[in-house]
């Protein structure tokens, strides 16, 4: 029977201990993976050659969602700050925080294109109460998913038929991008589903849906090198084909938030679910450039 899973592969508890575990990145340079525990406002990594997690940095203002720019440097999210921030030699300086002159809402996942642009999404779960940021009101008019082309320092909306924007990932030609939209948690009859955009020269067109994800939501995501997405849900990790025929269902334990690929030839699927760091073999890996 056909799976992704890779032979004699289980799934693997690496850590636990979180409160609520988001924003997996892989590190090749450490062979570590770097997530946040949002309502500890900490930073936790996971050393995948000696099997040991560490207290990254603490007091970091919420951070969330994390990838990598083209020097490998981290680039994270930041609910606390409300801004897009890069984080090199443990020293965060904010890269992006206002959008016409206004604050952001709550920064929340990121990806990083080809060409250097950052892409990220920006719902208000950071300014919604104190306990995943500072409550307060929103300073413009909706939830957006934008692109920051830092070179020439121009923030601008491509998304904003979307209720709140939550993970987000290109195809493997980044013709394609994929938001989650995860309104569902506060209003039962709101979206769950990951919608799909046509990129064309930087703007997001033919907005259509994807894929709609039971049970729970699609929070966080990652796409592999054939253009297939594993998302996030409820109770599993669920891997769709770039048709939105769903493959495969990899049971969780806990609530799963986000998940990304790694390890030496980038084949080992990292899952932050909850209180848990997860892994599991797979047969492919993420799309993008290489995991060295």
């Amino acid at each position: 029977m056909f799976s992704l899973i890779a032979p004699g592969s289980i799934l693997e508890q690496l850590y636990t201990g979180a409160v609520w575990s988001e924003g997996p990145v892989w590190l090749p340079e450490s062979h570590s993976v770097r997530w946040s525990d949002i309502p500890n406002n900490r930073i936790l990594e996971y050393d995948a050659r000696s099997g040991e997690t560490r207290v990254h940095r603490e007091d970091v203002e919420f951070t969330n969602g994390r990838t990598l720019d083209l020097d490998g440097h981290v680039i994270q999210c930041c609910h606390g700050r409300r801004s897009v921030e890069r984080e090199v030699d443990g020293v965060p300086t904010t890269i992006v925080d206002r959008f016409e002159g206004r604050r952001l809402n709550s920064p929340n996942d990121v990806v990083v294109a080809s060409d250097g642009a950052i892409w990220f999404t920006d719902p208000p779960y950071g300014i919604l109460s104190d306990v995943e940021g500072h409550q307060a009101d929103p300073e413009y008019d909706g939830c957006f998913v934008f692109r920051y082309d830092e070179a020439a320092g121009v923030l601008a909306p491509v998304i904003t038929d979307m209720v709140h924007p939550n993970g987000l990932a290109f195809s493997p030609d980044e013709r394609v991008l994929y938001v989650a939209d995860t309104a569902w948690v506060l209003d039962r009859s709101a979206p769950h589903h990951i919608r799909a955009y046509d990129v064309v020269d930087g703007r997001c067109e033919n907005s259509r849906a994807f894929a709609e994800i039971l049970p729970g939501v699609p929070d966080g995501f990652r796409v592999d090198v054939e253009g297939r997405v594993w998302t996030s849900s409820e109770d599993s990790v669920q891997v769709f084909a770039p048709d939105g025929e769903m493959l495969e269902r990899i049971p969780i334990p806990e609530k799963v938030g986000n998940l990304c690929f790694g390890g030496v030839d980038g084949s080992d699927l990292y899952i932050v679910a909850s209180t848990s760091l997860y892994r599991i073999r797979t047969t492919t890996r993420q799309a993008g450039r290489p995991i060295r």
